[in-house]
């Protein structure tokens, strides 16, 4: 079950453009990719927001908007 979490969690992130860095499970970082998270955009992103700790901050406030908006839906396919 624990294996098939881990795929679908590597999945996932290729899917945002994530990358997660190698190393043991216990430190398994992702690499959050400004650029796909945002896409369209006419400036490096990245070099933009170096720090990572600011791009995971971006990224989980797009995540964020994204299930929010997505509740909503749900409230308004509720109320039909």
């Amino acid at each position: 079950m624990e294996e098939k979490l881990d795929e679908r969690t590597n999945e996932n992130a290729q899917e945002r453009g994530d990358s997660l860095q190698a190393g043991t499970p216990e430190e398994k970082r992702r690499e959050v990719d400004l650029n796909a998270v945002f896409p369209g955009r006419e400036y490096d992103l990245n070099r933009l927001f170096p720090d990572e700790t600011t791009k995971k901050l971006l990224y989980e406030a797009k995540r964020n908007k994204r299930d929010i908006e997505r509740f909503i839906r749900n409230l308004h396919l509720e109320d039909d």
